[in-house]
């Protein structure tokens, strides 16, 4: 766990739940980013704005954090753009399926105690897990 920062960890989590749960509290909305994206196009003006006001700051929020540390975080992806691209449409079909993302279900429905995201939650981590098991150890990847 050579890269395990538990300050910078703590701080990221609880700036999740303020900003989740102000969302909440300000919007009566949950913060759950693919329907949040899904519904970006829909709605009122006002709702349209607010979902588009969320994006912009999550794009935002890594170049502000560049100009305040001066240095960019250290990305590194190690995989093809093909398979980028099938995990993104896998992803997106499941959050299609569940009813939310790890977002929604994770951060949102656990803080509310939902039965509903309890259950997505564990698969969605179950799934992680076998996934990762499967192309390290299986696959060889």
């Amino acid at each position: 766990m050579e890269n395990f920062t538990p300050i910078s960890a703590l701080t990221g989590g609880a700036m999740i739940g303020l900003a989740a749960g102000l969302y909440l509290i300000l919007n009566g909305r949950i913060a759950g980013i693919s329907g949040i994206v899904g519904n970006l196009a829909t709605g009122t003006t006002r709702q349209k704005l607010e979902r588009l006001a969320f994006v912009v700051g999550l794009v935002a929020g890594p170049l502000i954090f560049t100009l305040v540390a001066g240095v960019a975080p250290a990305i590194t992806i190690t995989t093809s753009l093909p398979v980028l691209a099938l995990a993104g449409l896998v992803v997106g079909y499941g959050t299609s399926m569940g009813s939310g993302c790890t977002s929604g279900h994770g951060i949102c429905g656990l803080a509310r105690f939902s039965p509903r995201s309890v259950v997505a939650t564990l698969a969605f981590i179950g799934s992680g897990l076998a996934t990762t098991f499967f192309m390290r150890h299986v696959l060889g990847v």
